[in-house]
């Protein structure tokens, strides 16, 4: 497997793996794993690990499918180290930054990261930056629907909708935040190269 693929995949295939890890452990897990505005403080790795934590099955499956779609994505176009630390630094800022909103007092799940994996690739093909043939529409389209999809919700204006189909609240402004950091992140992917070390 070559890098491109083992960074990008794995990365999705963690989040899917800890996802149903999650689901099927003993009572309280979950709940020690959940983000809340109220306590990130004194529970830090909660930025990370809300992420894996699902309110029921239709929010678990429905994730964890669509966490494959960025895996294909990522197996089509494959990105660069970079791109996946790009998504990483994403991750717990995208979670923090829905303390902007004082009525969301927890989130879980992987939507908003998403979010922000499909935006960076999206950044990344959009400036060409990865080989493929009509990089600019591809990127382009791929960008304006993700987009639009944020601006129908307005997220910013409503963090939290009930969804009644999946019987569970959703927190639009994940949405949002996610959006944000992977367009900020994709477009400072070329600042995330490691310096080269100067010859003797």
């Amino acid at each position: 497997m070559t890098p491109w693929r083992g960074s990008w995949l794995w990365l999705c295939g963690l989040h899917a793996a800890l996802s149903l890890l999650v689901w099927w452990s003993p009572a309280g897990v979950a709940d020690a794993l959940t983000w809340r505005a109220g306590e990130w403080t004194a529970r830090p790795w909660t930025l990370w690990s809300s992420a894996w934590v699902h309110l029921n099955l239709p929010h678990l499956v429905g994730n964890v499918l669509a966490m494959g779609g960025v895996a294909a994505a990522g197996w089509v176009l494959r990105p660069g180290a970079r791109c996946t630390l790009a998504w990483l630094l994403a991750w717990p800022l995208t979670q923090v930054s829905l303390l902007l909103w004082p009525q969301v007092g927890y989130a879980v799940g992987l939507s908003g990261l998403m979010h922000a994996g499909i935006l960076v690739l999206a950044v990344q093909v959009a400036l060409r930056r990865l080989p493929i043939q009509g990089a600019r529409f591809w990127g382009g389209l791929l960008f304006v629907v993700v987009l639009t999809k944020v601006l129908l919700e307005r997220g910013w204006s409503q963090p939290i909708v009930w969804d009644a189909d999946s019987h569970l609240s959703v927190v639009q402004a994940a949405h949002v935040t996610g959006a944000f950091w992977g367009v900020v992140l994709g477009l400072a992917e070329p600042l995330l190269k490691r310096p080269r070390k100067s010859p003797p």
